[in-house]
């Protein structure tokens, strides 16, 4: 009965231990995207616009464990309205781009992983966007099958100067 006892505990504590050696180190195993280089992106993207950024819209959420280990995602759609297509076709005047970032708000540092798109856009900003429809996007393309135009991951938003 004692070495049954026994067997049952190291068992618990051995499930214990590899389940917290996981919960750790699966966050240590994501690492940041480096930016692609523009034949990356070119090659990556379904469609190349330039065009003004007419307006910004967001929603933010929250993922993870509240107050320990939790992201704050601000998921944006910009307005774009189209001065040239340099890849794929698009007939509209307008098209409307997604793209994300995200803080951290859980408690110490932050842990490796994805980071957000970088540059982001701002209103009045004149920019070349290069996009993803029903294609993989930089990070995934199981995210891009709804007809959408997201931005190519990491930095798929490449701001002119006037």
């Amino acid at each position: 009965m004692k070495i049954i006892l026994l067997k049952s505990k190291l068992s618990f504590i051995y499930y214990i231990l590899i389940g917290w050696i996981y919960f750790f180190c699966s966050s240590v195993c994501q690492a940041a995207k480096a930016p692609s280089s523009k034949d990356q992106l070119e090659e990556i993207a379904t469609h190349i616009v330039v065009g003004e950024v007419q307006a910004i819209y967001s929603y933010k959420e929250r993922e993870g464990i509240p107050l320990i280990s939790e992201y704050e995602y601000d998921h944006k759609v910009a307005e774009v309205k189209i001065d040239k297509v340099e890849k794929g076709k698009i007939s509209e005047s307008l098209v409307y781009v997604r793209y994300w970032s995200r803080s951290w708000e859980g408690v110490g540092p932050q842990p490796p992983g994805v980071q957000s798109y970088y540059p982001q856009t701002k209103k009045g900003e004149q920019c070349r966007f290069y996009l993803a429809k029903n294609a993989y996007h930089g990070l995934s393309e199981k995210d891009n099958q709804d007809g959408g135009y997201n931005v190519i991951y990491v930095n798929g938003i490449q701001p002119i100067k006037k």
